[in-house]
């Protein structure tokens, strides 16, 4: 007898009492739906084992987090790309890197705003949020490349934050209405503040925890998925070899990885 499969629909149809499924939620039921149409395919002993590590398979981030939501505005591309058989020697496409908001108890986070005009800026996060650019109460920056902060005049209302040697790069360029704020650990006590050091020497990605699931917004540390499965630093990246060494030690905490010109992905290993 041919063993019924789980499908998209099954997710989506089982969800919370309210009829929404959060995308934790359904990222959590589909690695498990996953594994368990894998298991379906193979031997019976094989298929107890994976069976066995869906039901046990245990996610890294915590429940009791302040972050209640978190969604992508933009998801960037990059300007060459060597998995499209695109060489790194030349600029095909302008580059726009992934652009998140993160909101919990008190702040309304965004992470690397790169859109360069206002009015763009305006419509994707209304389109994706419902927000105002007014709303945002903070600004992130992973790195100081400028891709990841030409967005950032457009919440001057907001606090514009970053490591400090990115904050200090930031402020040398004369180019800022105001200064950038030095921040290291913590912000808002639930999100981290992580060094995540190749694709620049001062990057730094943030961390923090969602309905039980441990998510990285990781900016250039992970260009894109492919570049993630492969382990390898972006053509600009100035140290390969620690790049590769960064996304390991990322793999080891992160439920779901936000690249930085990409769309989110899982990571269930």
């Amino acid at each position: 007898m041919k063993t019924p499969q789980p499908s998209l629909h099954s997710f989506v149809s089982n969800a919370e009492p309210s009829g929404r499924c959060s995308r934790a939620s359904f990222l959590t039921r589909l690695s498990v739906g996953i594994l368990a149409s894998t298991a379906a395919a193979i031997p019976a002993s094989g298929a107890e084992q994976v069976a066995s590590s869906a039901s046990s398979h245990l996610w890294k981030g915590r429940r009791n987090s302040k972050v209640k939501r978190w969604d992508v505005i933009t998801i960037g591309n990059l300007s060459r790309n060597r998995y499209w058989g695109e060489s790194d020697a030349k600029g095909l496409r302008s580059a726009i890197c992934t652009c998140t908001v993160v909101q919990g108890e008190g702040f309304r986070l965004i992470v690397d705003p790169s859109l360069t005009s206002a009015d763009e800026m305006r419509k994707e996060l209304d389109r994706r949020t419902g927000l105002k650019p007014s709303d945002i109460t903070a600004v992130f920056v992973t790195h100081e490349h400028g891709d990841h902060w030409f967005g950032l005049a457009h919440f001057p209302e907001a606090r514009w934050l970053t490591a400090p040697e990115v904050a200090a790069a930031l402020n040398k360029t004369n180019k800022l209405a105001k200064p950038v704020e030095s921040m290291s650990g913590r912000l808002f006590d639930d999100l981290e503040i992580v060094s995540t050091p190749g694709h620049t020497l001062s990057h730094h990605s943030l961390r923090f925890a969602c309905e039980g699931l441990s998510v990285v917004v990781a900016g250039d540390a992970v260009p894109t998925r492919d570049f993630w499965r492969e382990r390898r630093g972006y053509y600009n990246c100035v140290d390969f070899e620690l790049s590769a060494k960064t996304m390991d030690w990322i793999a080891g905490f992160a439920d779901v990885v936000v690249p930085g010109h990409d769309n989110y992905f899982l990571n269930a290993n």
